[in-house]
Order: C-alpha cells, then structure tokens, then sequence
C-alpha cells in the first residue's frame, strides 16, 4: 500500500530576529552555525545568520525552532523551468 503524505500548514514566526519557529518543514537538508536549509511544501527555505542552532525539530509533526542572530530567510522554487533563449543555447 502506498503512503500518501499530507500537506502540512507552512507558517513562520521571527521574533525579535532571534527566534524563528516553522511549521510545515518535511526534512532539513543540512545546517551549521551560519546556514540552515529545510524542504516544505512551499519549497526549499534557507535561513541564513550567525551562531543559529536548533532548538526543537520534530520532522513528524513538521516543526522546527531555531534561535540566533537571523539575518536573512529565502525559498528558492523546487520545479523552476527556464525555456528561454539563452537556456536553450547553454544546453
């Protein structure tokens, strides 16, 4: 029997830009003391900053919590398809 996955709530809560709680996370691809990436729903979110550590990670209930000096958060679009001219010619 195959396993469907359920589309969690993806939220996020800065507070003070140093403490940062998401939901909706399906796994974390990897992270140090300046840079965290986590997959969700809404596609891929790297949080960047300094001395950042997790405090809770519940990859069951797609929950994480970080806490440091939070700098930057951006998604980069997991199915991003470029057709035009110049992706052809760099084929």
């Amino acid at each position: 029997m195959e396993e469907k996955r359920m589309k969690m709530p993806h939220n996020l809560v800065l507070e003070d830009r140093r403490n940062l709680s998401i939901t909706g996370v399906s796994d974390v691809d990897s992270f140090d003391e300046s840079t965290i990436i986590v997959f969700t729903d809404m596609g891929e979110l790297t949080v960047k900053g300094e001395d950042i550590h997790i405090k809770n990670l519940n990859v069951e209930s797609g929950e994480v919590s970080l806490e440091g000096k939070i700098s930057s958060l951006s998604y980069a679009d997991n199915a991003v398809k470029q057709t035009g001219f110049l992706s052809r010619v760099f084929r």
